[in-house]
């Protein structure tokens, strides 16, 4: 199931839809970095292609970096 989560990005609210297992993985990765959730989305959207969707963007993200773990490649 698929739901709705808000943020402020560059003191604007959006929301984006994401299904609860990427969104448990985006904190999980947030907190791996020390970092805030809101300033991994944050990341996130200033790095996609302005025609990119950020719910897409988000999954996207979340898939490389898991490929990257198996490939043994450290993210940063």
């Amino acid at each position: 199931m698929i739901r709705k989560y808000s943020t402020t990005l560059h003191g604007h609210r959006t929301s984006f839809s994401l299904e609860p297992a990427f969104h448990d993985m985006l904190k999980d990765i947030a907190d791996g970095r020390a970092l805030p959730l809101a300033a991994l989305i944050r990341e996130i959207d200033d790095t996609r292609a302005v025609d990119d969707n950020l719910s897409s963007a988000l999954r996207l993200y979340v898939l490389e970096w898991l490929k990257e773990r198996v490939a043994g490649s450290p993210v940063s």
